[in-house]
């Protein structure tokens, strides 16, 4: 099963060994919790038609909580958009069981373990990059948002492998959009948008409703198919 070998993956022992650092030290706020500390796989409604991407987990989010997304400032802003849009029965990401339910929708990120300073090597991209087109390939979205550049890299160097551009690739900006077919002929649409990190959200890069924007054309594109 692709979750269980992302989570005991090892390919990165570098990481591994920093996420267990982090994990063993802990954040003087999260001192009662155990930190999960190792990769973090994709989770979400495994028929989802949109498939979200992300950079990789934060030291003290996903790395913690060991769900994407989950137990962090850009969790929050994320799964608020999501909440109104229609993608989660809840706005709130606290940890694991906290009872969220993705509908039609599964978030996955370019990286599995946390890096130092959110800044992964190409050599650890690299080595991740065959868990996201298992994830890509068990879903066969409508759609791809991808969060920040090097998620919109990553989804795009997967696709060119065998999908065929109808539209050039666009230069990544928030709200770029890029179709592509299929190799069965279908479409699928990559939609852009800036990383709800807290060094967009914080200086007015990013704001909620330009992160509404892409959500809301997300359930536009998928209730058009």
């Amino acid at each position: 099963m692709l979750e269980r070998t992302i989570v005991e993956c090892r390919r990165c022992p570098e990481l591994r060994r920093y996420c267990a650092t982090v994990a063993r030290e802990k954040k003087r706020a999260h001192r009662e919790f155990e930190y999960w500390g190792r990769p973090v796989p994709g989770w979400g409604d495994r028929k989802a038609r949109v498939l979200i991407v992300g950079l990789a987990p934060g030291a003290h989010g996903s790395n913690r909580t060991g769900r994407p997304f989950t137990g962090d400032a850009s969790g929050e802003w994320l799964y608020r958009a999501m909440f109104r849009a229609g993608f989660a029965n809840q706005p709130q990401s606290i940890d694991r069981n906290d009872g969220l339910i993705l509908r039609d929708a599964y978030i996955t990120a370019a990286i599995r373990c946390a890096p130092p300073q959110n800044k992964p090597t190409p050599e650890q991209r690299r080595r991740c990059f065959d868990y996201l087109r298992g994830e890509y390939d068990a879903l066969h979205p409508h759609v791809v948002i991808t969060l920040g550049k090097i998620a919109d890299d990553s989804i795009h160097a997967l696709l060119r492998e065998e999908h065929v551009y109808v539209t050039p690739r666009a230069s990544f900006k928030h709200g770029a959009e890029t179709r592509l077919q299929t190799p069965k002929g279908s479409e699928v649409l990559v939609l852009a948008s800036y990383h709800p990190s807290r060094q967009n959200t914080n200086t007015g890069k990013l704001t909620e409703p330009m992160l509404d924007r892409i959500f809301a054309r997300a359930r536009e594109l998928v209730c058009a198919s």
